[in-house]
């Protein structure tokens, strides 16, 4: 079958460019930048590669004035010739050309929408993130990514590594289309014993596993890095798992890998047809099914945490890419629920994922979701949203998953204030003092009359609760302790997201910001309600791209 795809795949590339124009280049800078027009229709355009596989995808070249312009890293093929191929003659790709910068690199991270605390890719559209994986000081975010267009489309694995997780450098895309499909979502991990066979130097080598996507099919691949996650090479024998014919479906994607300490076995958590597929592995190639757990779609977690801090007493929680999840036991091949589904998030953050082997010291488990939130007329489109510290806790409806902000957030802090005990009107008045356009607020405030209250931020309400209706900016929740009418919030403002984490994480809301109606920053709505700030705590940040 693969072959067969292969030959297929290579018939038809030949057969498209057979007409096409040519275009040779001999590299001697670290960039390709191409200018991209949405008013032209997307084409596929080749680059002839040497020494690797070719590389295949649609761009709307522009062929007059460009909206923007995308780049490829082509630094690997300097002193070398390259072809590209592109099936029309354009007045575009002779204005494709060579630098040590991208284009607009003078702009770069300072543009009008560019997101100043939340990672973003520096052109392209990025959706889920991917592969996330701690190794030797570093924090690997893999994500999907466009690198030619601003839309969905041409999924690459793109990268980025930080040494704490807030301040963030872009590397080359990791992985690329190839015969067998489009690199779709999954995740890595080190395999530290080389189990896989796969290691050739002195570095652990980083595996990952991911979804080829083409249109009849998703099948399961893995690859594999022995130069700290910056390149990988495709197994030979992918795919290494292909399920269409048993699902009768091409819905089988995502897979998310771990080993598995008790039973001595890595585990792959696959999203197949309408649920969540349990594999085992000794060696990361050749997996086996063990059981199904139904009613997810697409991105599965599992991962197991202590209840209030006591490893003692533990829960494994499984979700999908909507943020429900169920919490219960896993043995290593079976997931026996112990709740009906629950959700601690809604909003525009979808397919969240958390980091594979931070180390025991730490001990934290850290999710990173896509945040669904646009930045128009920006080179760029989507982001990640702030890195979450998720733990279990009792509550009175029982144990539940809480999530909040990684503590690391407080170097970000420029300029902080601090307050207690202020009126509506007393509070408006210290807002009016604030620089920037990035915060982090913490507050605390207590209804005395009335059912509502909202906080405004340039004329747009970024939160507004509803004890009659027990509604948090129109989702339903019912609080901490309500009886009390006392509600803690905090609250992540960047250019173009909000971010609201209600008691201390135990509920979640994500949202775009939107366009300004005015210039008055913060204040408290002036409604019939009243009510005191016991606690107000503002936090002007500084951008981590500086």
């Amino acid at each position: 079958m693969k072959l067969k795809m292969t030959v297929l795949f290579t018939m038809a590339f030949c057969a498209l460019f057979a007409q096409g124009v040519k275009r040779e280049i001999t590299i001697s800078k670290k960039y390709l930048n191409f200018p991209v027009e949405h008013a032209q229709e997307r084409q596929r355009m080749a680059m002839i590669l040497p020494g690797t596989d070719d590389r295949s995808f649609v761009i709307r070249l522009s062929d007059g004035d460009p909206d923007y312009w995308v780049f490829s890293d082509v630094s690997a093929f300097i002193g070398k010739t390259i072809e590209i191929e592109y099936p029309k003659a354009s007045e575009g790709l002779a204005n494709i050309y060579q630098s040590d910068e991208i284009n607009g690199a003078d702009s770069l991270y300072k543009e009008s929408k560019r997101p100043q605390f939340h990672f973003s890719p520096r052109r392209g559209w990025n959706n889920d993130p991917n592969g996330m994986v701690y190794n030797k000081g570093e924090y690997h975010l893999y994500y999907q990514h466009n690198p030619y267009e601003r839309n969905w489309e041409n999924m690459h694995w793109g990268h980025a590594v930080s040494k704490d997780m807030i301040h963030w450098e872009e590397l080359p895309d990791a992985l690329y289309p190839d015969s067998i499909g489009t690199m779709f979502s999954g995740t890595a991990t080190v395999d530290f014993e080389n189990t896989s066979g796969f290691k050739t130097g002195d570095e652990d080598v980083i595996v990952a596993a991911y979804t080829a996507d083409s249109p009849g099919n998703e099948v399961q691949c893995i690859a594999y890095s022995n130069d700290r996650g910056r390149t990988f090479q495709k197994y030979s024998g992918n795919p290494v798992i292909d399920t269409k014919e048993k699902w009768g479906t091409k819905n089988l994607r995502d897979p998310k890998i771990f080993w598995h300490a008790e039973s001595g076995k890595w585990v792959m958590v696959l999203f197949e047809k309408t649920g969540m597929s349990f594999f085992n592995s000794d060696n990361l190639k050749d997996w086996d099914f063990q059981s199904h757990t139904g009613g997810f779609w697409e991105c599965p977690e599992l991962f197991e945490l202590p209840v209030d801090g006591d490893k003692e007493n533990t829960r494994w929680v499984l979700y999908g890419a909507s943020g429900t999840y169920i919490l219960g036991s896993f043995d290593g091949k079976v997931f026996t629920p112990e709740t009906d589904k629950l959700r601690y998030f809604r909003g525009k953050m979808y397919a969240g994922q958390t980091f594979n082997n931070i180390p025991k010291e730490d001990g934290r488990r850290i999710q990173i979701g896509w945040g669904q939130i646009e930045q128009p007329g920006m080179p760029f489109s989507r982001m990640m949203m702030f890195p979450n510290e998720f733990t279990l806790r009792t509550t009175k409806e029982g144990v539940r998953l809480f999530s909040e902000p990684i503590a690391e957030i407080e170097h970000l802090h420029e300029k902080s204030y601090k307050w207690e005990n202020l009126t509506r009107e007393e509070a408006n008045e210290k807002l009016k003092n604030l620089e920037g356009d990035v915060f982090r607020i913490k507050m605390k405030v207590k209804l005395l009359d009335g059912t509502d209250f909202s906080l405004k931020y340039n004329g747009n309400s970024i939160l507004h609760y509803d004890m009659n209706w027990n509604n948090l900016n129109g989702e339903f929740y019912g609080g901490d302790q309500i009886e009390n009418l006392t509600f803690y919030y905090e609250i992540l403002v960047d250019r173009t997201s909000v971010e609201i984490f209600a008691d201390h994480g135990k509920f979640s809301l994500v949202a775009q910001l939107q366009e300004a109606k005015n210039k008055n920053g913060f204040e408290f709505d002036k409604n019939w309600a009243t009510i005191k700030i016991e606690e107000l705590e503002i936090n002007e940040l500084k951008s981590i791209w500086e």
